[in-house]
């Protein structure tokens, strides 16, 4: 009867072997689970804005969403609707005046470009967001 190999001795899968050197910088970002759930609680959120022109809705969710996925992940959790409200307040957003195309235009093609939505992500210090998680 032939024994296994044992588990300790075999070779790791290529996939599952880790670079000596992994990449960082800008572009990297930072992995956090469920991050989509924040796009799920950006859109319930964004849905009780007031708007000027409906279209730039979904840029800003998507918007919101990805600040509230990196504030998650710089503390190492999934997003919550802490996260959200503190990305909506970042944006002055959550006042209650209607938001018209100056105001919305830090989030304008961002529901269609996963390069702006990266860009976006990077230019949001993250020690400004780590500080003020509770």
């Amino acid at each position: 009867m032939a024994t296994p190999t044992p588990e300790l001795a075999r070779p790791k899968k290529a996939g599952l072997q880790r670079s000596p050197h992994p990449f960082a910088g800008r572009g990297a970002g930072t992995p956090a689970p469920d991050g989509g759930y924040a796009l799920t609680i950006a859109q319930r959120e964004v849905a009780k804005l007031p708007f000027a022109h409906e279209h730039d809705r979904h840029d800003v969710a998507v918007g919101i969403a990805v600040v509230a996925a990196k504030r998650a992940s710089v503390v190492g959790r999934g997003p919550t609707l802490a996260d959200v409200r503190f990305a909506l307040d970042l944006f002055a957003l959550a006042d209650g005046t209607p938001i018209d195309h100056h105001r919305a235009s830090p989030f304008a093609g961002l529901a269609h470009s996963y390069f702006a939505q990266r860009a976006f992500a990077d230019a949001i210090d993250g020690d400004r967001l780590a500080t003020t998680v509770r």
